[in-house]
């Protein structure tokens, strides 16, 4: 099979979150978008979910249940694709609740579409929403999406999960910021600021937006402390890993300038215009909200979330289960569609590559 045959695999996310609202608005609003995908999940729950959001009088999206992902390509126009990926729940899953029923019937879809992926069976996967509280309750041991798919990479290429290094990458149409460290306390997180670390981050970084951009990106790097450590008044993170890792990335060909001020650089890398770029295709961001805030504050409906590192494409929406709206109807689809826009990007950036 070609791999411009193989459909993307939308996994369900969270039951009692907004994913499976999310998934029906997309398929339903954005059926162009969607062409080429199916839900790796529970035919229930999307059936569900797409009779919750007709309107009064009106039909429900119909749910096509497939047995192989290939069969995607061939439903009926108007219609969603479900494959029965996971064991159906035994009872009701109770909306906008933390519970590890579901926690479980997220983590499972997720192995489903990982190990699919890698077996070649599916170009891609986006992933919906997960609760990382609701993840644990079920009993994995991955705080979320990103460590969970790394965990699987690395047994598939049969390497110690060190040997699979991942970033996170958060982007949008104005801004891509590419993280150091990811779900971990600040504590935590300051001490992950290493030279190799910075170093691994500024080759993952320069690998993918390569492929994407079909050029060598310009990668801004963000300082650890305030003014990028004000030349050691501040913290000597800077000088003595930060600077030192960007010199090794500068002598292996790697476009990366820095470290400058958190606080500036990512005005300075910001696309004031369609076409209009910055002074950077992307930042490195020491740690979590150093780098997401920005991004998030842009936008949440455009946001897209990119694991890069895996030997397989993975993206997601650029928020979480939204618990406390779950079950209106008012959750917006926009970044998952999104997210669908930017698989199909980055897989055929990967065939191209």
């Amino acid at each position: 099979m070609s791999s411009v045959q193989r459909p993307i695999a939308v996994t369900l996310g969270d039951p009692a979150g907004i994913g499976p609202e999310i998934i029906v608005k997309a398929f339903r609003n954005a059926a162009g978008e969607m062409a080429g995908c199916f839900v790796a999940g529970d035919v229930g729950t999307v059936r569900r979910a797409a009779h919750a959001l007709a309107a009064p009088g009106m039909l429900a999206l119909p749910v096509a249940a497939i047995e192989v992902p290939t069969e995607a390509v061939s439903v009926p126009p108007g219609c969603i694709p479900v494959l029965q990926a996971i064991e159906p729940p035994e009872g009701t899953i109770a909306v906008g609740e933390i519970s590890a029923a579901a926690g479980r019937m997220a983590g499972d879809c997720v192995v489903w579409a990982a190990r699919a992926a890698l077996r070649g069976e599916i170009a891609a996967i986006v992933t919906a929403p997960l609760h990382k509280e609701a993840l644990s309750a079920a009993g994995f041991s991955f705080p979320g999406h990103t460590e969970l798919l790394q965990a699987e990479a690395a047994a598939h290429l049969g390497r110690p999960v060190a040997d699979v290094p991942v970033r996170m990458m958060l982007a949008n149409d104005e801004l891509r910021t590419v993280l150091v460290s990811i779900h971990m306390s600040l504590r935590n997180a300051i001490e992950a600021v290493t030279f190799d670390g910075v170093l691994e981050t500024l080759r993952i970084a320069h690998r993918a937006l390569t492929a994407v951009l079909g050029r060598a990106p310009r990668i801004g790097v963000a300082g650890l402390n305030p003014h990028a450590g004000e030349g050691g008044l501040f913290g000597s993170e800077e000088r003595d890993i930060i600077v030192p890792a960007i010199s090794s990335a500068r002598a292996e060909g790697i476009d990366a300038d820095g470290p400058h001020a958190p606080d500036t650089i990512f005005m300075r890398a910001r696309a004031k215009a369609p076409g209009a770029a910055g002074e950077f295709d992307v930042v490195i961001a020491m740690y979590h909200d150093q780098g997401l805030i920005p991004v998030k504050y842009l936008g949440v409906e455009k946001g897209v979330n990119v694991t890069l590192g895996l030997p397989l494409v993975r993206t997601s929406p650029d928020h979480g289960t939204a618990f406390d709206i779950a079950g209106t109807g008012q959750a917006d689809a926009s970044s998952l569609v999104e997210a669908v826009r930017m698989a199909k990007s980055l897989s055929g950036a990967v065939r191209g590559a």
